[in-house]
């Protein structure tokens, strides 16, 4: 029955789900016959990411944003060994400083790509900076803030805004 209710549910909504959920879920909708679409989904997912001009994303969900580096940054970065964020409880402006990466190549400031308060920082970056080379837009996302002016966002790039910025550079 479960399976029943589970597939309808997924028959409905799959094409609407984030690349999290395709990862957390992907097997057990695969396991029930489902066709399992990855590249409709994922690239439906990085529409609704937002860039700035320092390579950070912001994915947006409610009022909490979810803050990264873009892939751009971290092959530019090397290999990451140490993640300074911030810490829960901060607020920062749009565009200040709130942390640094450092690689086996440099150092880099980490700047708030809108303004909010720091809900969430990602502690597996602690033991596992790596994850942000390995899964920047997912498992090595930065922190979570709520935000305190969502029209910044509309001064942020979209997808394709942003790989024309990079041509560009």
């Amino acid at each position: 029955m479960a399976s029943l209710i589970f597939r309808s549910v997924a028959n409905i909504s799959f094409s609407r789900m984030s690349a999290s959920t395709i990862n957390r879920f992907g097997p057990q909708i695969k396991n029930l016959g489902l066709p399992l679409n990855r590249t409709f989904a994922t690239s439906s997912f990085l529409l609704d990411r937002k860039y700035s001009d320092k390579h950070e994303w912001v994915e947006v969900s409610g009022n909490i944003g979810t803050v990264g580096i873009t892939n751009y940054a971290q092959e530019a970065l090397g290999d990451i060994v140490y993640a300074q964020l911030p810490n829960v409880g901060e607020e920062f402006q749009q565009m200040d400083e709130c942390g640094a990466l450092e690689s086996v190549k440099a150092a880099s400031e980490l700047y708030s790509p809108v303004s909010g308060k720091i809900v969430e920082a990602n502690g597996a970056l602690e033991s596992e900076p790596n994850l942000i080379n390995q899964s920047c837009y997912e498992k090595g996302w930065l922190f979570k803030l709520e935000l305190t002016a969502p029209d910044e966002l509309s001064g942020l790039m979209d997808e394709a805004a942003y790989e024309k910025f990079l041509k560009e550079q």
